[in-house]
């Protein structure tokens, strides 16, 4: 199919993008990559009168190191968020996470700003945002605004950003000293939605847990965070029982509902699997994060 008429417009400026979704409301769109709104206007569930398309704005894209904070522009490349060695050595799981994303020629259009905004809860880097507590940067009329990522996605394709705002930046905390990290996930062939998902951090005192940080993608109408069942574990031992015992606390923890291809108790299986080869990989000693 092809996408239904619609007027193109390509601004140079932000202040000119946020002028034009102020002129036009509800019937525009915006165009980062074009991974998810181009099928979805192809197949006619989108039809926008206006496309604004945002690739001639150089300033939302970019990768900067300030402090203990990664900011990210909002039309940075998956390639470029997974192949940067400054995200690479701040945020090493983000990275990881987003070399998984689709094929190749995905990741070279996909944008971090268009999967958030896009907000399928399957997907890769509205699961990394919503684990490390990421914050999104919002550009609107009045100004900008930060949002948690977690208050930002807020279902399934549904988000905080209202329909005069475009994604600016996100700003992610960068990795503590010693914290380890693991990214698994699970589709039936290589760049398919994935039907499940796992991200986890730990920070270990010897051979105890310190820390840890665990959320799921594909479980849910949003990313699942699981910070007061990770905290349970905090202080205990790194050894087979307790990791066999997160990942059935993980597992019990969901409540995924049954699809005519997928059962509930396969994906609940799954996430016990994916978790508990998350841990395995993020408390083995090569894993760590140095500063």
């Amino acid at each position: 199919m092809k996408p239904a008429v619609f007027s193109y417009h390509r601004p140079h400026t932000l202040k000119d993008a946020l002028s034009l979704l102020a002129l036009h409301g509800f019937d525009a769109k915006v165009i980062a990559g074009g991974q998810s709104l181009a099928p979805m206007m192809n197949m006619r569930f989108a039809q926008p009168a206006h496309l604004i398309d945002l690739n001639a704005l150089p300033q939302l894209s970019g990768v900067t190191l300030t402090g203990d904070s990664l900011s990210i522009g909002a039309m940075t490349r998956h390639h470029e968020v997974a192949t940067s060695s400054t995200v690479r050595a701040a945020c090493p799981l983000l990275a990881e996470a987003a070399a998984t994303i689709g094929h190749y020629a995905i990741r070279q259009r996909g944008t971090l700003g268009g999967s958030l905004a896009h907000a399928d809860p399957a997907a890769q880097m509205p699961l990394i945002a919503s684990t490390l507590g990421a914050r999104i940067e919002i550009a609107g009329p009045d100004g900008s605004r930060e949002v948690p990522a977690t208050a930002f996605l807020i279902a399934v394709m549904t988000t905080d950003l209202a329909a005069e705002e475009i994604i600016r930046a996100v700003h992610f905390p960068v990795a503590r000293a010693g914290e380890r990290h693991a990214f698994e996930v699970f589709s039936r062939r290589h760049g398919d939605f994935a039907i499940a998902a796992c991200a986890l951090t730990a920070v270990l005192d010897g051979n105890r847990f310190s820390s840890l940080r665990i959320g799921l993608g594909g479980v849910a109408d949003s990313p699942l965070v699981l910070n007061e069942l990770a905290a349970d574990f905090v202080g205990a031992p790194v050894d087979a029982p307790t990791l066999a015992a997160i990942a059935d606390a993980v597992a019990g923890a969901i409540d995924p509902y049954d699809q005519p291809d997928i059962s509930a108790a396969y994906r609940r299986d799954l996430v016990k699997a994916l978790t508990a080869r998350a841990l395995q990989r993020a408390t083995q000693s090569a894993n760590a994060t140095s500063k």
